[in-house]
Parts: C-alpha cells; sequence; structure tokens
C-alpha cells in the first residue's frame, strides 16, 4: 500500500500495488484517483442542503374581547395560506379572501365552520390563479352570522405586512 498526494486534486489517493508491471500500476493508479475524485466530489454535493426560496410572510391579530385569530399569511405563486391560533368564545367564525389589490378584483375566499366556546389551529387555504397570485388578503372574524363582521385586516404581498384591525367586515 502506497501514498501519494494529488497537487491537481488536493487529496490524498492510496494505491495499492499488486503488480509489477507498469501497464497494470498506472491503471491502478488512475482508478484510485478516479474513485477518489468521486468520493470528494461526493462530499461536496452531500454537504451542500437543497434550499427552497422562501415565501413572503404577513402576520396579523385580531381581537374581538376574549375572541382571537393570530397568525400567519404565506404568499405563495398561486394561492395563500392563513394559519392561525384561533380561539372563540360564543360563536365565532374566521374568513380570507384572495384580490387583485389595484383592481379589488376578488379571486377566492375559504372559511372556518363556526367555532363556539373553542379553540386551536385555523388553516384556510385560498386560491389565487392568475399570474403572479394574489397582492392581497383580508382576514376576518365575525360571529356565527357571516354578516356581522367584527373586526379584519388587510394584507398586502408587496408590504409583507397587515393592516389594521379596522372594524366590519372588509371593502
Amino acid at each position: 500500500m502506497r501514498t501519494r498526494y494529488s497537487k491537481k486534486l488536493g487529496v490524498v489517493v492510496m494505491v495499492r500495488l499488486q503488480d509489477t508491471t507498469q501497464a497494470k500500476s498506472r491503471t491502478r493508479k488512475v482508478g484510485a484517483v478516479v474513485a477518489a475524485v468521486a468520493s470528494v466530489t461526493g462530499m461536496v454535493f452531500a454537504a451542500a442542503p437543497a434550499t427552497a426560496a422562501a415565501y413572503p410572510t404577513s402576520t396579523f391579530s385580531i381581537q374581538v374581547g376574549a375572541s382571537y385569530y393570530k397568525g400567519t399569511v404565506t404568499w405563495y405563486n398561486r394561492s395563500v395560506g392563513v394559519t392561525g391560533a384561533f380561539k372563540a368564545v360564543g360563536c365565532r367564525r374566521v374568513y380570507a379572501d384572495t384580490r387583485i389589490a389595484n383592481s379589488g378584483r376578488r379571486l377566492d375566499w375559504q372559511s372556518s365552520s363556526t367555532w363556539c366556546d373553542e379553540s386551536g389551529p385555523a388553516t384556510l387555504a385560498v386560491n389565487a390563479d392568475v399570474p403572479g397570485g394574489a397582492t392581497k388578503v383580508n382576514v376576518w372574524m365575525t360571529t356565527g352570522n357571516p354578516n356581522e363582521g367584527l373586526e379584519h385586516f388587510s394584507c398586502y404581498r408587496d408590504f409583507s405586512t397587515c393592516f389594521g384591525p379596522y372594524v366590519g367586515l372588509p371593502q
């Protein structure tokens, strides 16, 4: 067994010579160098984890008395995810809709079921199937009656922020 340092590769290569013929010895050396390069290359690629581009987010906090819906809007390419902690004291419901901000055009909306005196995670996946996705999301809370808007936030992708709280239903 013989150890050699390869200046080109910058690695130590171990070569085992069994035959004394030059052709076989050269073949084994080349094979060892190729194996060392493959090993180093594999380590380099294995060390670099795949990273997904982070999607922009905005946060909101609706609070009406002891009821609340606090969470995050995540802006995907053709949809929006609204996730948060929801606590309903009495009967409450949360909604989210996606829009094109400059025209006000509504793309889609989702709501939770009506919750009465309960709490837990509430997720709303809202479609925004247009090039570039939604540029505005409204998030709001109502009583058990969907026409009784209590409080809302308007969130904008360009600013990565939510404005509010505002009283009533969003426009």
